[in-house]
Formats: structure tokens, C-alpha cells, sequence
């Protein structure tokens, strides 16, 4: 039966998603430069679709995909993809977060070392010929309580990964029941009211959406160090810099931000810096990255190879 579903990849990925939809029988096709018109244009002949963020698959590009059975995404959101309108043409959704959770997880770890060591700020004045030992002195995780928003594959990890700390660390879900033997599930009360650090896991939602605002950072009780591998828009990047100027933030790891396009590629095509990322590029407290969190030599494969057991296992169940 895998003989009859082609497959369109639109976005380059790791060889093992080709080559084992291949041995399984799938009739694989590439298309990585043409305009999603041109892709519009012949998305009738296919039955699936591999992407993973290169433009929007929208209620256009769905009503002509007539023939389209799955959507595979190779990361872990599904924003890129109208999920309702999809759903409700018969549309199957895949995609791959315990593919990057564990890169993500170490990437939240990172950050936050470093941010609480001064690493960074310390090895660039060692570069420029300065040994600046009392202002580079740090913090230790240890005895801290760290809150995650968000416990689902990436929370967890990022908890699991703090397992070897000293630390309490708390969890805040819209789903009940979710906590584990790794952090606590509270109330969003509780843990803005007792958390040191706050690290972002959610998707984003229309729900998460500029979620990180004045309001929402003003409601802890103490001043916290902020963590984002998640999405960029669920952060208002100029109240988050407010509450940098007066402390209410004490550093920010941010690997995503507000001002990335659709296809996470770019920031600034036009070539303005809007003041709020200026006062990021100039903070000594602020760490920066570019979408990478879940971008490992081990993700990319993972990500492929749970791509492919998810197709596969879709057509088994036919």
C-alpha cells in the first residue's frame, strides 16, 4: 500500500527520514527552492507532506492539497500549520518533540549556568586583557527553586536535567496531573509567588501569546532569572527589558525572540532594530542564541527517526 503514497519534502532534513520512508515502501519527491505558489500548484499529486518550518500551510494551500493524508512536521510546534482547518479535512498531524526534547533540556541548563556564572561576560573581558575577578563573581543553582510553565516533553526534560542540583523545582501546566518525580505541580500563584528562576516550555498558542508581559512578570514575589527555548512571541520583549532596567529580572537566556520570521530563519529583514532588542544586544545579563536549542548533531537524526516510525506506524493503522 506504501507504494501508492507519495510524499512531498519541502524542507531538507537528515538522509534517514529519505531513506527509510524509501525501504517502506513510500515514493518520496523533493522540492526545496520553489515558491509555495509553485508547491500549490502540484500539491494535488501527493498524499503526504514533509516540512519543517518553510512557509505556512494555510486554508489555501489545504484546499488544494486534495489528496493529502499527513502533515509531518520535523520539530516539536505545529503553528506553522492551520491545525483546525486541517483536522477537519481528514488531515493526519505529526510531529516530533521527543525528537529535540533532550537538546532543549541541555540547552536550558546552559543558559542558565551560565547566566548565574558569568560565563560569557567573563571569557569576553579575559579575551580583551582585563581580570576582572569580584565582578564576575556568581551564583549557585544550589538551594534555588526553579518553576517551569509548560511540563510537557521539553519541561521534563529541562527538569530532568536538574535532578543533580540541590534545587526545588516546580511545575505550572493547563493540564492536571502532570507533575512527576521531578518537579511539583502548582499553582501559577505558587510558583510565581516562590520561584527564583523561571524557564518557558509551552507551544505557542493563542493562549501563550505575549503571555510574558508586565503584568505576568510583576506578579512574582521576587526577582527571578528568565529562561525562553520556547517561542519568541510569547514574550513582549519590551516589558520583559523593563523589568530588566529596574531588576525585577536579573538576567534573561533567551533562544527565541519576538522578532523572528515564520520560518524561525531570519530576524530583521529590513534592517531596523527595534530598542528593546538593542538593550538585549547591550546587556551584559542577557544571553543570546539563535533558535538552537533543539538543534543538535543528535536531534536532527532523532527528529528524523521519529518522523519516520510515526508515518509508518500511521499507514499500519489504516
Amino acid at each position: 500500500m506504501n507504494q501508492d503514497v507519495k510524499i512531498l519534502h519541502i524542507d531538507s532534513n537528515h538522509p534517514i527520514l529519505w531513506a527509510q520512508l524509501e525501504a517502506a515502501g513510500f515514493v518520496n519527491h523533493e522540492d526545496f527552492k520553489s515558491s509555495k505558489e509553485a508547491v500549490e500548484a502540484k500539491i494535488q499529486d501527493y498524499n503526504g507532506i514533509v516540512i519543517r518550518s518553510r512557509f505556512k500551510i494555510d486554508k489555501a494551500f489545504l484546499d488544494k492539497a486534495v489528496n493529502l493524508q499527513f502533515i509531518a512536521r520535523v520539530g516539536a510546534g505545529l503553528e506553522s500549520i492551520d491545525c483546525d482547518y486541517a483536522t477537519a479535512k481528514g488531515v493526519h498531524l505529526i510531529a516530533a518533540p521527543e525528537g529535540n526534547r533532550n537538546a532543549v533540556g541541555e540547552h536550558a541548563l546552559g543558559m542558565l549556568l551560565s547566566l548565574f556564572n558569568k560565563l560569557n561576560k567573563a571569557d569576553r573581558e579575559v579575551r580583551s586583557g582585563h581580570w576582572n575577578r569580584e565582578p564576575n563573581r556568581g551564583h549557585e543553582l544550589d538551594g534555588k527553586t526553579v518553576g517551569i510553565i509548560g511540563y510537557g516533553n521539553m519541561g521534563k526534560s529541562f527538569a530532568k536535567k536538574l535532578r543533580g542540583f540541590d534545587v526545588e523545582v516546580l511545575c505550572y501546566d493547563i493540564l492536571d496531573n502532570v507533575g512527576d518525580g521531578n518537579a511539583r505541580q502548582v499553582s501559577l500563584l505558587e510558583l510565581q509567588k516562590r520561584a527564583d528562576v523561571l524557564s518557558l516550555h509551552t507551544p505557542w498558542t493563542p493562549e501563550t501569546d505575549k503571555m510574558i508581559n508586565t503584568d505576568f512578570i510583576d506578579a512574582f514575589s521576587k526577582p527571578f532569572w528568565f529562561i525562553n527555548t520556547a517561542r519568541g512571541n510569547s514574550v513582549v520583549t519590551a516589558d520583559l527589558v523593563t523589568a530588566m532596567k529596574t531588576g525585577k529580572i536579573l538576567g534573561a537566556g533567551l533562544d527565541v525572540l519576538e522578532y523572528e520570521k515564520l520560518s524561525f530563519e531570519n530576524l530583521f529583514t529590513d534592517g531596523q532594530t527595534p530598542d528593546a532588542f538593542q538593550y538585549l544586544l547591550e546587556s551584559e545579563n542577557v544571553l543570546l542564541t539563535p533558535h538552537i536549542a533543539g538543534w543538535t548533531v543528535e536531534s536532527k537524526e532523532k527528529l528524523a527517526q521519529v518522523i519516520v516510525d510515526k508515518i509508518v506506524k500511521h499507514y499500519k493503522h489504516e
